[in-house]
C-alpha cells in the first residue's frame, strides 16, 4: 500500500513536467511567430515609362534593325534595388526588388521608342537570325540609388551602339548619363524617380534617331 502513494507522486511529476514543457514549446512558436511578422514581405517593382507615341506609316523606311538584350554590371542583374551609401560601397534592399530584370525593360522600351520614330522598315529583338539591316546593342551601366554628399539622388547612365550587320560597320554610338534627386526617401520614391530618369536618359540616347544619322541614312541609299 505504501507504493501507490509514491506512484501517484511521480505520475503527477511527469504530467507537471509535460505540461510546463508544452508551455515552454508553445512560448517558443510565438517568439518565433513575432520574429517572422517582423520580417515583413518582398515588394516588387518596376519601372514605369510613359506608352511611346503610335508610329507614323514608315514610307520612306527601308532598313530593318534588331536590338540585343541589354547587357549591365552583375551587381545590378542580382533582382534587388541598389543603393549606394558611399562611392566604394554597394547595397541591396533585402526586401525590395525588381519584377522585370531592368535589363530587359530598357530593351523593350528602346524597341517601342525605334519603331514609334517610323524610322526603321521593321525594329524586332534580336535572335541571332539573319533579316535585319542593322543591329543595335547596349549596357545599362547604372541604375541605382545614391546617399552621399547630401541628399538622395537616383543615377541612370545608359550606352549604345549601331552595327551595320553586313559588313560589321559601326556607325553610331552614344553614352548618356542622367541623376535625378528624391525628394522623399522610401524605396517606392526613389522607383519613381528612377523612372523619370530613366525616360530621360532614353530620350537623350534616342535623339536625334539613330536611323536618321548621315551614316545610316547613306547606307540606306547607296544599298537601294
Amino acid at each position: 500500500m505504501g507504493l501507490v502513494p509514491t506512484f501517484q507522486f511521480h505520475r503527477r511529476l511527469i504530467m507537471k513536467t509535460s505540461l510546463a514543457m508544452t508551455v515552454v514549446a508553445l512560448s517558443t512558436l510565438a517568439v518565433l511567430a513575432g520574429c517572422a511578422g517582423k520580417v515583413g514581405r518582398t515588394n516588387y517593382y518596376t519601372l514605369n515609362l510613359p506608352a511611346p507615341p503610335d508610329p507614323p506609316a514608315p514610307e520612306d523606311a527601308h532598313t530593318s534593325v534588331a536590338i540585343r538584350e541589354f547587357r549591365a554590371p552583375a551587381y545590378l542583374k542580382q533582382g534587388a534595388i541598389v543603393y549606394k551609401p558611399s562611392p566604394e560601397q554597394i547595397g541591396f534592399y533585402a526586401y525590395h526588388r525588381w519584377a522585370i530584370d531592368p535589363c530587359q525593360f530598357v530593351t523593350d522600351s528602346i524597341i517601342a521608342r525605334l519603331g514609334a520614330a517610323g524610322t526603321f522598315s521593321h525594329v524586332k529583338h534580336y535572335d541571332g537570325q539573319p533579316g535585319a539591316d542593322y543591329l543595335v546593342s547596349g549596357r545599362l551601366e547604372k541604375l541605382e540609388e545614391v546617399d552621399y554628399e547630401g541628399g538622395v539622388r537616383v543615377e541612370v547612365a545608359v550606352s549604345a551602339q549601331m552595327t551595320k550587320l553586313d559588313t560589321g560597320t559601326i556607325v553610331w554610338s552614344k553614352a548618356v548619363s542622367e541623376v535625378g534627386v528624391v525628394n522623399q526617401h522610401d524605396v517606392p520614391a526613389v522607383v519613381s524617380e528612377m523612372s523619370h530618369t530613366m525616360e530621360l536618359a532614353i530620350e537623350k540616347l534616342l535623339t536625334p534617331v539613330p536611323g536618321t544619322l548621315q551614316g545610316v541614312s547613306t547606307a540606306a541609299a547607296n544599298r537601294n
